[in-house]
């Protein structure tokens, strides 16, 4: 975890390093890189004496398998040994810059694809100066060489990748490259096992919790107990008293204590004696909060989607439905709690972070420190899960440590606890929706009102120029306006209430689709019994002229058995959504278990256009369904005058191994273009399990967490 730039290089000078070699002025540039037509590959691949290839990954590894699926990219076009492969994170530099987002990030299910060319390109970049080094070598021209799993061969000669690196290291890479046709792909769409496995299995993985170095104090920060409060007077007296506590300094976040071990910083906090002021207003209480939503929902929000006189349709209307669904503020809940280890050296900063933003975070460091960009290296480690809590474009863990390390003195590793991490912050919002439908003789819609209440996550951020548009956040309406289901009716309106308040409020994993596959997929299915109509067959008949959609869902159904009875005592659920490019149908099967839903099995198609990885695939669908249980079932953060109720995981639980249920995936080769998989699944899971409550039991579920006492 100590390497120095010098170092590395030291120990890595021969060989073709693609690798590291970032220019200074790229480096120090203050905004996203303008990529040239070909990526400057010496900044993703190292080829090694020892034939040993090193991809260096842009993105970062918090348990989505890209330490497997970018190298797989890679691997492709160069043609080496896989078993030689390895995988280092980057440091934070523009040049890793997203190819579409400019940012140096990871999210939005964007790694692979948003990756796809670019790595690939760089494998055959690569390719390309081994096999013009071992020509000249041979005096012969590239064209008569082949190259296969790291071997170069002409006739019955042979040199290794790692023989010949260090002389392609000195050619100029190539002007373009012509990448391998679909049909010639031999790594590409094949089950490939992750390479991290291994060291975390072991426990060989390095995560920002374990960094340590001689020097390095460990800090717990005493934050406002409430949202909107104010530190407004201090005691450290008894804190000091505590053995190993060393200073207690003030922070724009509340209070820190500097400590020489965990344990200590931890007395030291609980010894403080601070007094903090009341919220403005009194600060969010959950039960009124969502009062003042429904309130709210009574009418239209801002437009975003407005066709034919939705009020006139309703009001003429025979049969109509009307249904509110809620949901509560999550916590991302990652198994590593958040931490971020720092160390300034004068208009230097090091930083040892498992961070989503490592170029946000750089850039948020060096203003905080008084620096440059340039001057900030950040080093980022696996991530013990991110779920986009580690992606805050408000930097603020990795800013507070900054702040802490600036006011201390010495290097500092501030960590959170379970119980900081509860209540710290910045949560999936809380929203409620109120959709009013009218429906034709034939039971299908045809008017359709909805309207959202919940909070922007994107006000605010850098991100509001594009996410924010004429007043409606993207984020909090996605999949409704441009849901296949109501695409053509006649009379649709789509309205949004973004209310401000002190708590701070974040993506989570599926971010808005969390919420709007929720309540989409649970009212079509309640129009669907309305209907006197299988569940199916209705959403099929919606969407007739959607057939990637209609397969998926048909597929999932087959798959699952829809067309023979369930096992005694339970009862089948579907739900179909399409978010980040990905369309994911889901069946659920459940029963109810001493009062409680028990989920057995889920049965999942998924059609994302081109797949990298099939096994990781897999894993990321039963990750991602795993996560929406743990939402579905359990998830809830509840306020009462700005503080949070909930401590930690005996109130805030989170789905258990004998919870899990059996998961099914299919996978759909439909040629479109390539979605993302680490999030898509997320988000029909709920309504799944709902709609098949409601089968088993008649109780309709519209609030999540699933309460059965409160079904109607």
């Amino acid at each position: 975890m100590n390497v120095t730039r010098r170092g590395f290089l030291q120990g890595t000078a021969a060989g073709l390093v693609i690798s590291f070699a970032i220019p200074q002025a790229l480096r120090a540039a203050p905004a996203a890189v303008q990529h040239a037509a070909l990526p400057p590959a010496n900044a993703f691949l190292r080829i090694a004496p020892d034939n040993s290839v090193t991809v260096i990954l842009a993105h970062v590894e918090m348990g989505q398998g890209i330490w497997t699926g970018l190298p797989m990219l890679v691997a492709e076009e160069l043609d080496c040994d896989w078993s030689k492969i390895r995988s280092e994170h980057a440091l934070a530099a523009p040049i890793y810059g997203h190819p579409a987002m400019g940012l140096q990030m990871t999210g939005g299910s964007s790694s692979t694809n948003g990756e796809f060319e670019r790595y690939r390109t760089v494998g055959a970049i690569a390719k390309d100066m081994l096999l013009r080094a071992a020509a000249a070598r041979w005096k012969t021209t590239p064209g008569k060489l082949t190259a296969k799993d790291g071997v170069i061969s002409f006739g019955t000669k042979h040199l290794t990748y790692g023989e010949v690196a260090e002389d392609a290291m000195k050619l100029a890479p190539p002007t373009s490259v012509k990448l391998k046709d679909k049909k010639d792909w031999k790594v590409i769409g094949t089950r490939v096992k992750r390479i991290d496995s291994l060291e975390k299995i072991t426990g060989r993985a390095q995560f920002g919790m374990d960094v340590q170095f001689p020097g390095l104090r460990t800090v717990l920060v005493r934050r406002a107990p409430a949202f909107g409060a104010k530190l407004v007077k201090l005691d450290a007296t008894e804190a000091m008293k505590v053995a190993g506590v060393e200073k207690v300094v003030a922070v724009p976040s509340g209070v820190a204590v500097v400590a020489n071990n965990f344990w200590s910083a931890r007395v030291g906090r609980d010894a403080l004696k601070v007094e903090w002021s009341t919220p403005e207003g009194g600060g969010v209480t959950t039960k009124s909060q969502f009062a003042e939503y429904r309130a709210m929902a009574q009418k239209p929000g801002t437009i975003a989607a407005d066709v034919g006189k939705v009020d006139t349709a309703l009001a003429a209307a025979k049969t109509k439905l009307e249904s509110y669904y809620e949901v509560p503020y999550l916590a991302h809940a990652a198994m590593e709690p958040l931490n971020c280890t720092v160390k300034l050296d004068g208009d230097k900063v090091e930083i040892w972070c498992g961070t989503q933003f490592p170029g946000v975070d750089s850039m948020a460091a060096a203003k905080i420190a008084g620096t440059t960009p340039d001057k900030v290296t950040l080093h980022t480690p696996f991530l013990g899960g991110g779920f986009g809590r580690r992606g805050n474009p408000a930097s603020d863990f990795v800013g507070e440590a900054v702040e802490v390390a600036k006011a201390a003195g010495v290097p500092v590793k501030v960590v959170w606890t379970r119980e900081d991490d509860m209540h710290g912050g910045y949560y999936r919002p809380a929203y409620l929706h109120r959709i009013v439908v009218a429906t034709d003789a034939s039971g299908n819609p045809s008017a359709w009102d909805h309207t959202v209440v919940g909070q922007s996550i994107m006000a605010g951020t850098m991100f509001e120029s594009f996410g924010i548009k004429k007043g409606i956040d993207g984020s909090s309406i996605e999949g409704l306006a441009d849901s296949p289901y109501v695409e053509k009716i006649g009379a649709l309106r789509v309205s949004l209430h973004s209310p401000k308040n002190a708590v701070p409020v974040l993506w989570l994993r599926s971010v808005g689709n969390t919420h709007t596959a929720f309540a989409m997929e649970s009212m079509i299915d309640e129009l669907a019994h309305a209907a006197n109509a299988d569940p199916l067959a209705y959403r099929l008949k919606l969407l007739s002229d959607k057939p990637r959609f209609a397969k998926a869902l048909s597929l999932a159904a087959d798959k699952a058995g829809w067309s023979t009875p369930p096992p005694a005592g339970r009862a089948r659920g579907l739900a179909v959504h399409e978010s980040f490019g990905s369309i994911i149908a889901e069946v659920a099967e459940v029963s109810i278990e001493n009062g409680q839903i028990r989920v057995h099995k889920v049965t999942a198609s998924v059609d994302c256009g081109t797949m990298v990885n099939p096994q990781g695939l897999e894993a990321q669908i039963q990750g991602s369904i795993a996560f929406g249980l743990t939402a579905a079932l359990f998830g809830k953060l509840t306020l009462d005058a700005g503080r949070v109720e909930q401590t930690n995981f005996h109130d805030y639980p989170i789905l258990r191994i004998h919870e899990m249920p059996a998961i099914e995936v299919h996978v759909i080769e439909s040629g479109a273009k390539m979605g993302g998989i680490g999030e898509p699944a997320t988000a029909p899971i709920a309504p799944a399990i709902a709609n098949a409550v409601f089968a088993l039991t008649g109780k309709r579920l519209r609030t999540l967490p699933f309460d059965l006492k409160a079904a109607t």
